[in-house]
């Protein structure tokens, strides 16, 4: 239960606002205590002044009249006047405790417990203590009146940690749902894909952290969506280009099987042909895999851009003159040696002028070009021939994507052709990149570096 996030957070809060209302309730009953001392002697110190000279007016009272009884009616009124003038009870009563005077006329005539309560001044008449002024009965002492205090404090403080921690409780059971909800969320749809539903995504309704960690993880199931998509589509494309030249050469096999075609040499050459489409399409899928991989070996060396480039035209330079296409090259004298693999870099041209061939249309022409660019070297294999669409050039470099859907194996291979030149021109610390316009033709760039920044 404790590694539930939301228990988590909960508790953590939870302490935070307790540590915090402790110390807050700790702080104020010390403060409060202290303060109360303060003001308790400030307060019996101004009383005590002003009862000292009460009970002088008391003691000149007696003085100057004679007589118990005449003393004792007198001396109520003057509790009275004394009681409304300082607002303290006054009660005088004879040493037996019997009660002839109070200011609050409560306990005239009523005798009080002597024993719990000491006189302030004892007066005599005719030289016999006659009457005492003690203190006042219902109100409490110092110390009592402290105590009471502290705890009507404390219960108050009390009360206020009570409320306040309930509404902590709350406002952290809405803030953590808040926070916690798209997390939720989030966990929800993961389940969902694991389960293979890859079209799930998350709601972005907040920003920050949780924001972001939403976006990401739609731009993760996007990613995840389109790998499985390509996944499915090279199983269905590898299927497909499987099943024609297996097909052919089941036929031609069951054909001289049963007779009906004789094992000639041509028809031993068609059965080679398709057995070399086979070949060439798994050395494709094999060499691919390590590439993405990143395992494909590189023998790295300053090397002469033009000489490969030569090369590559003449080992293409058959099929151009079959389809009546002019190759044409244009590589400056000055250009610097470039640091690649030499066979992987010869790989690359091949490819894209066997691309460009392919959908260039006769008469038409395929230039292969080359200049500096931020120092490095770019290099351009640019044809007229059909184009490509705007919506299929951010996919041109997917492996078995092919713009024309319909076209077949032998007009234009696996569709494995510029993956492999896109991870080769990479691997050796290049970029390549595609301008396309229908019918006008397509241009196929990509960089390499230069010896002389190889230190």
């Amino acid at each position: 239960m404790l590694n539930n996030l939301r228990v988590r957070l909960f508790l953590s809060l939870l302490a935070v606002v307790g540590v915090a209302l402790a110390t807050m309730a700790i702080y104020t009953s010390q403060t409060t205590r202290s303060e109360f001392q303060r003001s308790v002697a400030g307060i019996l110190r101004y009383r005590n002044l002003r009862l000292d000279r009460k009970i002088a007016n008391i003691q000149e009272y007696v003085a100057q009249h004679t007589g118990e009884q005449e003393i004792w009616s007198g001396l109520q009124a003057l509790m009275e006047n004394m009681a409304s003038s300082s607002q303290t009870r006054f009660v005088l009563a004879d040493l037996d405790g019997k009660v002839y005077a109070d200011s609050s006329l409560k306990l005239i005539g009523q005798t009080i417990n002597i024993s719990q309560s000491k006189p302030f001044a004892a007066y005599l008449v005719e030289g016999i203590p006659i009457m005492a002024y003690y203190e006042p009965l219902d109100i409490p002492s110092p110390q009592e009146a402290q105590s009471r205090f502290i705890s009507s404090v404390n219960q108050s403080i009390l009360l206020a940690i009570l409320a306040a921690g309930l509404l902590a409780v709350l406002l952290t059971l809405i803030f953590s749902r808040s926070i916690l909800s798209p997390i939720d969320e989030l966990t929800s749809i993961a389940r969902k894909m694991e389960h293979g539903d890859l079209s799930q995504r998350v709601k972005v309704k907040s920003k920050g952290e949780v924001g972001d960690l939403a976006q990401a993880f739609n731009a993760m199931a996007d990613g995840l969506q389109q790998v499985e998509q390509l996944r499915r589509n090279m199983v269905t494309d590898v299927a497909h280009e499987l099943r024609t030249p297996l097909s052919n050469l089941r036929g031609y096999l069951e054909a001289i099987q049963d007779g009906v075609l004789p094992p000639s040499p041509e028809n031993i050459a068609s059965l080679h042909q398709e057995v070399m489409v086979l070949s060439h399409l798994v050395d494709d899928l094999q060499e691919l895999s390590l590439v993405e991989a990143g395992q494909l070996r590189l023998n790295k060396q300053s090397t002469d851009l033009d000489r490969e480039v030569r090369k590559a035209i003449t080992v293409t330079q058959q099929e151009a003159d079959a389809k009546g296409i002019r190759l044409k090259t244009n590589i400056p004298n000055d250009l610097p040696l470039v640091y690649v693999d030499p066979e992987r870099l010869a790989q690359v041209l091949r490819n894209l002028l066997e691309n460009a061939l392919a959908y260039t249309p006769a008469k038409g022409d395929v230039m292969v070009e080359a200049h500096r660019e931020n120092g490095l070297v770019e290099v351009s294999v640019r044809d007229t021939g059909i184009g490509i669409a705007p919506e299929h050039l951010p996919y041109i470099f997917e492996r078995f994507y092919r713009a024309d859907k319909s076209r077949t194996r032998i007009t234009g291979g696996a569709g494995l052709g510029l993956a492999i030149v896109k991870h080769i021109v990479e691997a050796q610390g290049g970029h390549v990149f595609v301008k396309s316009a229908l019918e006008r033709g397509t241009t196929i760039s990509f960089t390499l570096p230069t010896s002389n920044n190889q230190g």
